[in-house]
């Protein structure tokens, strides 16, 4: 037993349910040390170590008067550059290979500065055991698709100073975590594939009026297929060359800061596209460059190809990558996308959230280890980034700090409530809604876990799915929502979507998230441009003419929106813990609970309202309406008078005094109430 297996971690210690695994908990905080420290070894410190991207690819040399090339490709028998600078000569320019694997050349300003220039397309032609192949280099930072033979390309790029304007802005500094989800390409609402400029000059304006504080950027690095919303990756150094230039997301970033808006990254490192023409896969020949060898190395449920998190070369590539967006594009953060794949062998399709789960043959203990040390870079090069985890399975201390033996992710995903609500509109009448369970679901976390709320995911917006506002109306949303329409269907459609997301915000966690356009119950879904609809754009953009028609009901539910969110950044509802339960009425579907000062009141109730309803607050005083989702401003019915003030009043029970408040309960309605002294 290590001295490390005889001392409890502090994550142990603070957690009864770990003590039968504190060794293992113990040996897989022992793997990150001992790697940490053959890292510091070599470069001295993690954030030193995670310079790939300043050695590989194309590299200035002053000194020498050229450029350097270099690419790691073990198995490889011959590697040769070629491009537009050499006129497509394939075999012209061999690379030299080092003892290490990588191959290199110089290529002097004397004879290339004026072929080898800003915009030069070029490729790597690789010899090895799959044959002949024409490859894009794993470092590229920008990769181009030729508009007639639909073949992507490596392009050199003359690195210029970006103007940054930011200095200073830092993420703590927005408080509580207000998360706008989007995809650059499909924000704008003209047909066709949007831009980082106009995302960052039509989109940006809109996500700060609405109160979001953060913007979680989808789809960033490069992928072949547009339709995979950026989950098959092929070049992780290279911005999505579909959206503009380099440059042109710096601007995005940049402008976001000057905004007060933080952006973080939809980081995929738990695979990657499997096509060999386009991405990573067999870049030297064989099967196990980046990933293990065999069906091993395959997500047969995603179709693509996973990494080799123990090879020490694969963690040095994504350490890299990880650094790059910090460092090269100034983002605040991360959200790791499929965690759960990548923590298991069985990529989360075996058993999982049992004890023997979390701690058998079936966890992939280098792929912790790979994770431990990303949180430890991010959180050394920029202490006040933000990282979210996508994780199903509940993996225990993936929320704790590295130093005190956790994985060291600040944020998870509660994955738990979208599917809650999803299960909830599809299978049970609205009489028969459980608010026990419901506020089982939206409470179920530990209190050292900091947890991203959401009501849907983007999937949920998919060709296929259903948002939350689709479910709720279907195709009544195309015909009653004009605000003169009178429609049962479209008024319970609207109380709901209001009430659900007021419900996961106030009590769901500690941050909330958004996909752009479901705030206004956007009615489209998303159909990326497919054979199967004639490669149509129409149905691959946000209609945002329909949040600001003043005759549409889609306004009134972003008013909503944007009241909720100003609410919360006012109270601190967020940052403010778990809500205090006060009161669970299963008879009239109503449950009230507390933040600080505010008074949370939800009648789930299909139709029951009472006058009179005696309501439960946490302490006495002089209670006001501050919002309702009832209000004719929000699409509501008016019921309530905004302008009546409530008096609490005292009431013995089992010889405790408690304060109550009587209140007009409308059905179907939540109202938030400020207690004034």
């Amino acid at each position: 037993m290590t001295e490390s297996e005889k001392k409890l971690l502090p994550v142990v210690e603070r957690d009864e349910w770990l003590h039968p695994v504190a060794g293992e908990m113990a040996r897989r905080h022992d793997d990150y040390l001992r790697v940490l420290s053959e890292i510091e070894r070599s470069a001295g410190t993690l954030v030193d170590y995670a310079n790939g991207y300043r050695y590989f690819g194309w590299q200035r040399d002053d000194d020498l008067s050229g450029w350097w090339f270099r690419e790691w490709l073990p198995e490889a028998y011959d590697v040769y550059v070629f491009g537009d600078f050499n006129g497509w000569q394939r075999t012209q320019l061999r690379l030299d290979k080092s003892a290490d694997g990588v191959w290199s050349a110089f290529f002097p300003d004397a004879m290339y500065a004026d072929r080898l220039t800003d915009g030069s397309l070029y490729k790597i032609h690789v010899h090895g055991r799959n044959g002949w192949h024409d490859r894009i280099p794993a470092y590229a930072r920008r990769v181009v698709q030729d508009d007639e033979t639909k073949n992507y390309t490596a392009q050199f790029i003359v690195p210029k100073p970006f103007a940054w304007s930011d200095e200073g802005f830092d993420i703590a500094g927005n408080g509580s975590l207000l998360i706008y989800e989007a995809h650059v390409g499909m924000a704008q609402e003209r047909e066709g594939v949007g831009t980082y400029v106009e995302f960052a000059d039509r989109i940006l304006p809109v996500i700060k009026a609405d109160g979001y504080n953060v913007v979680q950027l989808m789809a960033v690095a490069e992928h072949p297929y547009y339709g995979s919303f950026g989950y098959h990756v092929s070049s992780f150094f290279a911005p999505s060359s579909r959206f503009g230039r380099p440059e042109d997301l710096k601007y995005l970033i940049d402008r976001a800061h000057s905004m007060g808006i933080a952006v973080i990254m939809d980081l995929v490192h738990a695979h990657y596209v499997k096509n060999i023409n386009e991405g990573i896969n067999e870049l030297d020949g064989s099967d196990h460059l980046y990933s293990k060898a065999g069906e091993a190395g395959y997500q047969k449920y995603w179709d693509s190809m996973t990494f080799d998190y123990g090879k020490c070369e694969v963690r040095h590539f994504l350490l890299s990558n990880v650094k790059y967006w910090l460092d090269e594009y100034h983002f605040d953060g991360f959200r790791f996308d499929g965690v759960t794949s990548m923590i298991y062998h069985h990529h989360g399709y075996g058993p999982m959230g049992s004890r023997e789960a979390f701690f058998g043959d079936g966890v992939n203990v280098d792929a912790i280890t790979y994770l431990t040390l990303a949180n430890r870079l991010i959180h050394d090069f920029r202490p006040s980034a933000v990282t979210v985890a996508e994780d199903v399975s509940g993996m225990p201390a993936m929320c704790a700090t590295v130093d005190d033996g956790g994985i060291g992710f600040d944020y998870r995903l509660g994955m738990a409530i979208p599917d809650f609500w999803i299960r909830l509109l599809e299978d049970v009448p609205d009489e028969e809604w459980n608010i026990w369970e419901m506020w089982s679901v939206m409470t179920d976390r530990l209190p050292e876990v900091k947890t991203v709320a959401y009501a849907e995911s983007h999937d949920q917006a998919l060709v296929g799915d259903k948002t939350i506002a689709f479910r709720l109306m279907d195709k009544e949303m195309y015909f009653s929502m004009n605000r003169d329409s009178q429609n049962i269907i479209v008024d319970r459609g609207m109380a709901l979507h209001k009430m659900i997301r007021l419900m996961t915000i106030a009590a769901g966690g500690d941050a909330y998230l958004n996909f752009m356009g479901n705030e206004y119950g956007h009615p489209e879904w998303i159909d990326f441009p497919r054979e199967g609809n004639g490669w149509s754009y129409a149905h691959a953009r946000r209609l945002w003419s329909l949040s600001t028609d003043g005759l549409l009901r889609y306004s009134q539910l972003g008013a909503f929106d944007k009241a909720m969110i100003a609410l919360v950044r006012e109270y601190g509802v967020l940052s403010d813990g778990y809500p205090y339960n006060l009161q669970m009425d299963e008879g009239a579907k109503t449950m009230a609970f507390a933040h600080g000062n505010l008074l949370f009141v939800f009648n789930w109730h299909p139709s029951e309202s009472k006058p009179d309803y005696a309501v439960r607050v946490q302490a006495a005083g002089k209670y006001k309406r501050v919002l309702s989702t009832d209000d004719t401003d929000f699409g509501g019915l008016g019921r309530e008078d905004a302008s009546v003030e409530h008096f609490s009043y005292p009431c013995e029970t089992d010889g405790e005094t408690r304060h109550y408040i009587q209140i007009y309960n409308t059905a179907r309605t939540a109202t938030v109430y400020l207690r004034l002294d």
